[in-house]
């Protein structure tokens, strides 16, 4: 299952939906009789039952949309699955031997290869989606970055995870374009900062629910600047994985269900190349992650 925020036609009243099996149309959720109705994705990642996603899954599956609030996908657009997060994002930094390779180079080796996992946070006032904008503020930064990250969204609250208990904490999966502004990550000597700018987070197009994915999660990954392929790899190469990442965030600070963790990025962003190839002006760029598909974004 695929969850979204949309909306159909001229109406700019954003629903949440689920795609059709053809992801040809789109399922209105609250037009489904389930236990509860929702006002937004966060809301129904918190409150629904097993049950919902069970009856979800057979509406999905049977392809009969008749008694439901269907649309036509071609009508609709589709925007941020989560436009505020309920905290800022928790990032995980150089999970990829590759990008932590060409992060030591970019730093002229001053970047040590870190003993135990990198964590920090995102800023997301409001996150964007398919097709926005993303505001370079070139008038603050002449390096703009992209990074094409695996997104996992806690589905369950709970603290001190144990590692084989991590995937009946997790909701579902998105994509994530960590865009980064390097001149300010060079100046400030940390990353919150150049990554925490308006228009710096973009989500989607989807959350993918967990159970349409084997676990442990191996899926490839890519990002594409005007069609040209610059990042391609899979989870699969992970340095920390998914279950390492979640329980050792979790031992003596609570997840909460809503909570968007970024995997990190593998190698071939902007930084990485001699000379560096960052974005401008009128560029799109696009992430893809196998099974979730394409967030794509343009710069304003």
């Amino acid at each position: 299952m695929k969850f979204i925020s949309f909306t159909e036609g001229e109406n700019e009243y954003k629903k949440i939906g689920v795609f059709s099996k053809d992801e040809l149309f789109i399922i209105d959720i609250n037009s489904l009789n389930l236990s509860n109705s929702f006002k937004d994705l966060n809301d129904l990642i918190q409150n629904i039952s097993q049950d919902d996603i069970m009856k979800l899954k057979s509406i999905i599956n049977e392809g009969i949309f008749y008694n439901y609030n269907a649309f036509e996908r071609e009508r609709c657009t589709i925007h941020a699955p989560i436009e505020k997060p309920i905290h800022d994002i928790l990032c995980v930094g150089v999970n990829y031997k590759d990008h932590l390779e060409e992060t030591q180079t970019y730093f002229d080796n001053s970047f040590e290869e870190p003993q135990k996992t990198v964590y920090f946070t995102k800023r997301v006032t409001r996150a964007i989606g398919p097709e926005d904008e993303i505001d370079g503020h070139f008038d603050i930064n002449n390096q703009l970055d992209y990074e094409v990250e695996l997104g996992v969204v806690i589905g369950r609250t709970g603290v001190n995870i144990k590692k084989e208990e991590v995937e009946d904490y997790i909701f579902g999966y998105t994509v994530i374009n960590d865009i980064s502004a390097r001149k300010l990550q060079r100046e400030h000597v940390q990353w919150f900062r150049g990554k925490g700018l308006d228009t710096f987070t973009s989500l989607g197009p989807c959350i993918l629910h967990k159970s349409a994915i084997s676990f442990p999660i191996k899926l490839k990954v890519c990002s594409r600047v005007n069609g040209e392929e610059r990042q391609s790899s899979n989870t699969r190469l992970f340095i920390s994985d998914i279950s390492d990442i979640v329980s050792e965030l979790s031992k003596g600070m609570t997840l909460e269900a809503g909570d968007i963790i970024a995997t990190g990025t593998p190698s071939g962003v902007g930084m990485g190349f001699s000379p560096p190839r960052y974005m401008s002006s009128g560029d799109v760029i696009e992430c893809e992650i196998e099974s979730i598909g394409i967030l794509r974004n343009h710069i304003k």
